[in-house]
């Protein structure tokens, strides 16, 4: 049974720092793919950041590029999300997500098979 666990959202100002974990527990966690999506009121779930199962490669929404980084600790099956000079427009639920088949990146949600509850991020102007 694969579980992920989200942590370190909350409420930040404009131009503020977050990082967001997600624990990973149920299945080798070095072997595929994860990412991070976020999901505003009102709107779609958008993919935001996924690293590669080695941690070598990833991949970022052209919102993320040059603000936020997504990295993997092996030893404590956790991946990372770090979010730096963070907008209003920020503001989602944020969602972990494991892929079941995947060792590579991938934007889309059909890659990935587990997810997290969540955990929300608020950026205030």
């Amino acid at each position: 049974q694969v579980q992920l666990v989200e942590s370190g959202g909350g409420l930040v100002q404009a131009g503020g720092s977050l990082r967001l974990s997600c624990a990973a527990s149920g299945r080798a966690f070095s072997t595929y793919a994860m990412a991070w999506f976020r999901q505003a009121p009102g709107k779609e779930r958008e993919f935001v950041a996924a690293v590669s199962g080695s941690g070598v490669s990833t991949n970022y929404a052209d919102s993320a590029k040059d603000r936020f980084t997504i990295s993997r600790d092996g030893a404590k099956n956790t991946v990372y999300l770090q979010m730096n000079s963070l907008k209003p427009e920020d503001t989602a639920l944020y969602y972990c997500a494991m892929s079941g088949r995947y060792a590579h990146t991938l934007r889309s949600e059909s890659g990935y098979d587990y997810w997290g509850q969540g955990t929300q991020v608020t950026v205030s102007s």
